[in-house]
């Protein structure tokens, strides 16, 4: 196991950084602001470590794919009120339904954890205050 484990190690250091479609710093601005329609709500997922920096991570919400993060990015979805699944695959699928408010933000942290051969995943829904402090570590990627 140990022999598996260093060479996972080894395997994701030879890869390097992965990369994904980055956002318009002015809309990256202008989403950390955390303003929201009275008529939507909107759902923010980050993912504000190093750990697994050369995996990339799918993210759809309600089947539908809205893009990829990587290491310190986050994306944004802005949705109907009411009750919506998001799914994120790596080794691992993690699947969290959280409840969107209008006017407001739903956050959500990708916590990266290490795998037997990738990083894996778990979805958390946070607190705004928590949410907003990760979100503001991070960039915005955009869905392909």
């Amino acid at each position: 196991m140990k022999k598996l484990l260093a060479l996972s190690a080894l395997l994701l250091s030879l890869v390097g950084c992965a990369s994904v479609p980055m956002g318009d710093p002015a809309m990256d601005a202008k989403l950390k602001q955390f303003q929201v329609s009275p008529d939507k709500s909107a759902i923010y997922i980050y993912r504000n470590e190093t750990m697994g920096t050369a995996v990339k991570m799918d993210v759809a919400i309600d089947g539908q794919p809205i893009g990829q993060t990587v290491a310190n990015t986050y994306l944004y979805k802005e949705v109907t009120p009411g009750k919506h699944v998001i799914t994120s695959e790596a080794e691992n699928t993690s699947t969290l339904e959280v409840d969107a408010k209008p006017g407001s933000a739903v956050y959500v942290w990708q916590e990266v954890k290490m795998g037997v051969l990738f990083a894996r995943n778990k979805l958390q829904e946070v607190s705004p205050a928590e949410g907003q402090a990760g979100v503001r570590e991070t960039e915005l990627a955009v869905g392909q």
